[in-house]
Parts: structure tokens; C-alpha cells; sequence
């Protein structure tokens, strides 16, 4: 289990990113793998995510997880709508008592917390949601409920560069955007780029003037601490699991 220096500040929150030890998963998904949509045993699943309910001290309902989509859609929750399926990549709050949860193999989960005005968010940033807009757009949602706001944000595990490899169709995408986001890309060879995804949402926060830290782990590397979406296709594995970053107001 891994915590922000910031958010730890905070007693009013409570807050992990989890790394995929400590649960009840065999096999390819040891241990704690989070991922409902994985093809691990459904009942372990649901034994690690009580696990990480009674860490981060909620009632299992309570703790709240996306269908992500790598999408920028971001949604409310509160305490009359947590039974519905929230299809989107951030959700924000501000009732106590509930956690929100977002599962990553690879890409980037965010973990927000607005302290004058106690509200938390939780964000899935792979590149697709990170180049569409779901950082601007879930600021945009926590700023809606007040525009007066002190915002700290941070950034979990995830791929790290030199471990992302792209063709040069993904980067062109990029460039046409903007030249600056050159600076995201460095030359593997000819054919291919690598990408700093963390640098990439990174930037953009500090942008809308968050204050940002890191809780900097390569997902790839770190292949006993983390699950990895990429290191499972590299080593031709049928399936991988998903570890869980969660954020609550006490």
C-alpha cells in the first residue's frame, strides 16, 4: 500500500493506492486483483474488494467503482445514486462515508482532494481519456460546486516511459494537436516512440494550477508490486489483473 505525501496531510480523508499484494487471488491475478472485469474468480474479487473497503474504513456498498471507458466523462456520486452502474473514467463527491475507486493496469489513476471545500474525485487518465479532456473535465466538476478552491492532486503508479512504446500514428496524433507535445515523446527507432504518459497528465494538472505529487512507480517494472497490462501481452499471458487506488471523506 503506497500514500501520497499531500493528501496524507489530511486526516479528514482517507486514501491508498493499493499494490496487488495483500489478497485472496491465485495464478495470474495474485493477489489483490480489484478488476470485476477480469476473468478471475468472482468471489475473490469481491473478497478483495471488502479487503480494501475495511482498509480505507467503509461499509463494502459504500466503496464505489466505475465501468471505465477511456472516456472523458466524469460523474457525481452521492448516497442516493451509488447503486447505479456509473459509466465514466472520474467520479467526484462530497458525502462522507462513501470511497471512490479506480482500477489500473498501466494507465494513470488520480486521486484528488479539494480541501477548502471538502470534496474528492478519483480519475482513470489512460492516453485516450488524458488526450480527450477527463483531467479538465473533472476540475471543471469540482469547481462547479464552488469556484473558490484549493486542489491537490496525485498521481499513482503507472507506466513509465521507457516502457511505453508507440507507433508513429499514435505520436502524429499528438503533434497535429500541438507541436509542444513533442516534448512527451523521445526515438526508440524508426518505427516506434516512447511515451511519457506521466509527464502528459502531469502537465496538464499543473496547468490548472494543481498542486501535484507523485507516487511514482513504473507498473511494468515493478512487476511484484504491480499488475500490468502491457508486461501481460509482452510475455503472451492470456488475461492480467487490476490493482485499486481509492480516496474517501471520513
Amino acid at each position: 500500500m503506497f500514500y501520497s505525501k499531500k493528501l496524507s496531510r489530511f486526516l479528514e480523508i482517507n486514501h491508498c493506492f493499493f499494490s496487488r499484494k495483500g489478497g485472496f487471488s491465485k495464478g495470474l491475478y495474485k493477489s489483490l486483483n480489484c478488476g470485476r472485469g477480469s476473468g478471475d474468480n468472482k468471489k475473490k474479487v469481491l473478497k478483495n474488494l471488502e479487503f480494501v473497503a475495511s482498509k480505507i474504513n467503509v461499509e463494502n456498498k459504500n466503496l464505489i467503482l466505475m465501468h471505465q471507458t477511456h472516456s472523458s466523462k466524469v460523474l457525481r456520486v452521492n448516497k442516493n445514486n451509488i447503486k447505479k452502474k456509473f459509466n465514466c473514467d472520474a467520479m467526484v463527491t462530497k458525502a462522507k462515508g462513501l470511497a471512490l475507486g479506480v482500477v489500473t493496469a498501466d494507465c494513470v489513476p488520480i486521486l484528488i482532494y479539494d480541501h477548502k471545500n471538502k470534496i474528492i474525485a478519483c480519475v482513470h487518465a489512460g492516453w485516450k481519456g488524458a488526450f480527450s479532456g477527463i483531467i479538465e473535465n473533472t476540475i471543471k466538476s469540482i469547481k462547479k460546486f464552488s469556484s473558490k478552491n484549493m486542489i491537490y492532486a496525485s498521481i499513482g503508479p503507472c507506466i513509465g516511459k521507457k516502457n511505453y512504446e508507440v507507433d508513429l500514428k499514435f505520436f502524429k496524433k499528438f503533434i497535429l494537436r500541438s507541436n509542444k507535445n513533442r516534448k512527451y515523446f523521445s526515438k526508440k527507432n524508426k518505427k516506434k516512440k516512447l511515451f511519457d504518459l506521466r509527464k502528459f497528465v502531469a502537465d496538464k494538472l499543473k496547468k490548472l494550477k494543481i498542486n501535484v505529487d507523485h507516487v511514482n512507480f513504473d507498473t511494468f517494472n515493478e512487476k511484484n508490486y504491480f499488475f500490468s497490462y502491457r508486461r501481460s501481452s509482452v510475455l503472451n499471458l492470456r488475461d492480467y489483473g487490476r490493482c485499486i487506488s481509492v480516496i474517501s471523506l471520513k
